[in-house]
């Protein structure tokens, strides 16, 4: 800056700020001081604050209580009166937080972010239902998978015709039997269609003593650990276009959550696989990994030029909606 103020008392500022690759407006913001804010001058012809307050009296009379400003300022008109424009009466109700929808509309409430959290396995679960193309068009297999939020590991899958609220609640409480759930001990977390938020599925989740918990409508990142297993299961290469019959999808179902749960080194868990996590062999398994990259900085630390390489970590805790990173899908649906 100082730069383009010498060289504009020779050149001109123009020139310098041309020369210099300088935009002229930004010379002139940061040479000329700042302003203050405006001040808002008041109108001559606006109502003074007695006579406001007359127009707010007047509205208030409770023969006016269910007429709009166009029927008082008539009325008005027809007794011989005249307080202000139309205009003006729909001006003094609005700075007075009195204007809104006359009609009787539904409104859509306010859903608060859903922020729940795992730190062991068989804490926080997360299920779904998602399409499967069937042998002819329109025609669909309906696929059921529940999801350890922080083991990632299924625990209870199906495949079935159809989306019904009563397989729904047959898959969880078999899920929840296999893994000897209690009372108290566990959250489960779905989306909002109608098997989710049936009351067969409720009144499941209250005899359990399940917590449940729901996505805002259309956030699918709301549930995001159920949305991206189904990413891994319709992008694997071997993934079919259709399924002939629903004993085919369930084969192949079969065949990928058995990869999934054992063999699958999944990148959110420090490329442990799911079974690891779920069944508590995480540590043994890092501390066994600790030792290769040990050996090869021992045999060539001048490859490692910061430091002895160390296997990925475990993390900790599993937020859905962490409050301390707040994403842009937590502002979507408000």
């Amino acid at each position: 800056m100082a730069a383009v103020v010498e060289l504009g008392r020779q050149l001109g500022f123009a020139s310098a700020c041309q020369a210099l690759g300088l935009p002229r407006a930004t010379f002139y913001r940061r040479v000329r001081p700042k302003l203050g804010p405006a001040r808002q001058r008041r109108q001559p012809r606006a109502l003074s604050p007695e006579q406001r307050a007359e127009v707010l009296a007047v509205l208030h009379e409770p023969r006016f209580a269910d007429a709009a400003p166009a029927e008082v300022y008539a009325q008005l008109l027809d007794e011989g009166r005249y307080l202000c424009s139309e205009r003006t009466l729909y001006r003094v109700l609005a700075q007075s937080q009195e204007v809104r929808e006359r009609r009787n509309q539904l409104r859509h409430p306010n859903h608060p972010i859903p922020q729940v959290h795992a730190t062991k396995p068989n804490e926080l679960w997360s299920w779904t239902i998602a399409k499967l193309h069937g042998p002819a068009k329109w025609t669909y297999f309906y696929l059921y998978v529940v999801l350890d939020v922080f083991s990632r590991s299924v625990v209870g899958w199906l495949v079935a015709h159809r989306e019904s609220a009563a397989l729904a609640q047959k898959l969880l409480a078999q899920t929840c039997e296999r893994q000897d759930i209690q009372p108290g001990q566990l959250t489960i977390h779905a989306d909002r269609g109608t098997s989710m938020t049936s009351k067969p599925v409720a009144f499941l989740m209250a005899d359990l003593g399940v917590t449940k918990t729901h996505s805002r409508p259309h956030v699918s990142n709301d549930n995001p650990f159920s949305e991206a297993h189904f990413k891994t299961l319709k992008y694997r290469p071997d993934f079919p276009q259709v399924f002939g019959c629903l004993q085919d999808a369930r084969d192949f179902c079969g065949d990928f959550f058995r990869w999934y749960n054992e063999e699958h080194h999944h990148a959110g868990l420090g490329l442990l696989t799911p079974h690891d996590v779920h069944h508590g062999r995480a540590n043994e398994r890092i501390a066994a990994r600790a030792d290769v990259p040990a050996a090869a900085y021992a045999a060539h630390p001048e490859r490692f030029s910061r430091g002895p390489p160390k296997p990925q970590a475990l993390p900790n805790t599993v937020w859905i909606n962490n409050p301390a990173r707040p994403a842009h899908s937590q502002t979507a649906a408000q």
